[in-house]
């Protein structure tokens, strides 16, 4: 679904990331790991079109996406939930999903029913603000709020970011019941209970370039994990 290719991109004089290359299959949830600073918001941002590729391709589903602008990539079916949770805490949960489906024009009733039965959470509090969600409420909203926008491909970067270990579990259940709807998954995480709930495939970054990348439960007992996502180093 995703191919990557000598991938080079950064900030202004700053490159962050150096000829990486990996594949996010169709069907085969993959997680990218690696310790702080290791370019993996940034592949993110890139992938996305937030931030232009300097070199290299970003190819989905077998075209060449890479000069395409970020509306142009979401309208192909390529989404982002961002780092953070980013929600729109003075508008209501509903708000928050309408946004999330501008890119088409108004949500379908469709739309509204998908996240709905996938979070029933969020149709009790469709006209609560949602900043006065909890945490793991506001991360279901903004995966819901991607999802609006009917992707083919979710990018998750660190969702278990502050969250209590109950609301990482029933995130790790919802991304498993995304990815049941055929959608491709590329998780970006560091929490290794969540890339093992949900990855069957791994990539690891050090310092912006890819070290290992294979099987996620070959490559997360490996000791890539050990020298880079842990940053440990051996004697």
């Amino acid at each position: 679904m995703l191919r990557i290719e000598g991938l080079t991109a950064g900030y202004g004089r700053l490159e962050v990331l150096h000829d990486v290359s990996l594949a996010v299959p169709l069907g085969i949830p993959t997680v990218v790991m690696g310790a702080n600073a290791a370019g993996k918001t940034t592949l993110c941002r890139t992938i996305t079109g937030l931030i232009p590729a300097r070199g290299g391709v970003v190819g989905f589903d077998g075209e060449d996406i890479t000069r395409l602008g970020c509306a142009e990539r979401v309208r192909r079916g390529v989404a982002l939930v961002p780092e953070g949770r980013q929600v729109f805490g003075e508008m209501t949960v509903r708000e928050n999903l309408r946004l999330g489906a501008y890119i088409h024009g108004e949500p379908r009733p469709a739309d509204y029913e998908t996240v709905f039965g996938l979070f029933p959470i969020l149709q009790e509090r469709e006209n609560q603000r949602a900043g006065l969600m909890s945490g793991g409420e506001q991360q279901m909203l903004a995966l819901a709020r991607a999802l609006m926008s009917r992707p083919r491909m979710l990018l998750l970067d660190e969702p278990s970011q502050g969250l209590a270990p109950k609301a990482v579990e029933q995130v790790g259940l919802a991304v498993n019941a995304i990815a049941r709807t055929g959608v491709a998954i590329l998780l970006v995480e560091q929490n290794l209970a969540l890339a093992q709930m949900i990855a069957r495939h791994a990539v690891v970054l050090e310092n912006g370039r890819c070290v290992a990348e294979g099987p996620a439960d070959q490559i997360m007992s490996s000791s890539a994990i050990q020298d880079s996502y842990l940053g440990r180093r051996g004697n």
